[in-house]
């Protein structure tokens, strides 16, 4: 069990990393153009649809470490 929930931590901390690293992309991505448009851009949008994406990656890390933490307490 122990190994399952550290290989699904390992998981959910690269979907971070992946969602950060897309996210700031395209956010490098938007031109001045985009900026001066109407309402919101495409790549804006997609840059904060990523940034959503990585804070929820971040949460399911979290709670899979409380989940390791009230695992190891048990023990103890």
């Amino acid at each position: 069990m122990n190994l399952f929930l550290v290989l699904l931590l390992v998981a959910a901390m690269i979907a971070t990393v992946v969602a950060l690293v897309r996210g700031v992309v395209i956010f490098l991505r938007t031109t001045e153009a985009d900026l001066k448009g109407e309402g919101p851009s495409t790549p804006s949008l997609r840059s904060n649809k990523m940034m959503q994406q990585r804070i929820l990656w971040q949460a399911v890390a979290i709670g899979i470490i409380m989940v390791m933490l009230l695992f190891a307490s048990a023990k103890g």
